[in-house]
């Protein structure tokens, strides 16, 4: 087939303009996710609001004395349990039980052992940084670390949150990842002590 000039100028500038909207298309979304960035903003946006409404900077957020008493320090905002405070031992399994915090009210005793929470920044090494969404999803689902570890420990309130819907869950986690990265590696939970005979 034989094409004139005419043509051939028609399918080039034709093509130039599908290249056009095709590279204005992949820059308007997440590269990684193929999520369109207007939706990824708004997920984003409903994630700091939820984040803020479910109290997760309570347990997530090391606290400090401030002028009106203990609250969260927010320069160190959704770190978890600083690796440099270190607790006492776990009581024993068989009690009697006490339900204790941490002072910076990041770790927790009671029936389960010692847990700590988690650092919820998007650090590679030592917060949800290599997490996918599917990963978060499950584990809010199944209460269990990435959807098929050990299980969450109390006081995570995991069950309420596993009732959200799955558009607010991946808010969550667009919010969580929108963070800056802070290395803080929390330590693993702690198994009850045994009871001396």
């Amino acid at each position: 087939m034989k094409r004139n000039r005419t043509t051939t100028a028609v399918m080039v500038v034709a093509m130039a303009a599908f290249s056009g909207a095709m590279v204005r298309a992949i820059g308007s979304s997440d590269q990684a996710s193929g999520v369109p960035a207007e939706v990824k903003k708004a997920r984003v946006e409903r994630g700091a609001y939820l984040v803020g409404m479910m109290g997760c900077n309570d347990c997530h957020t090391p606290w400090k004395m401030g002028p009106q008493g203990p609250e969260p320090d927010m320069t160190r905002a959704l770190t978890g349990h600083p690796q440099d405070v270190v607790m006492p031992p776990a009581p024993p399994a068989a009690g009697p039980w006490i339900w204790h915090g941490g002072a910076t009210n990041t770790a927790f005793a009671g029936p389960w052992g010692v847990s700590f929470t988690a650092n919820l920044t998007p650090d590679k090494e030592t917060g949800l940084g290599t997490w996918t969404e599917e990963m978060f999803i499950a584990t809010m689902r199944t209460a269990r670390h990435q959807g098929k570890g050990r299980p969450i420990l109390p006081p995570m309130p995991v069950k309420m949150i596993g009732r959200a819907n799955d558009e607010d869950l991946k808010s969550i986690f667009a919010y969580l990842q929108s963070l800056a990265p802070v290395k803080n590696k929390v330590p693993a939970p702690v198994e009850p002590a045994e009871e001396k005979k």
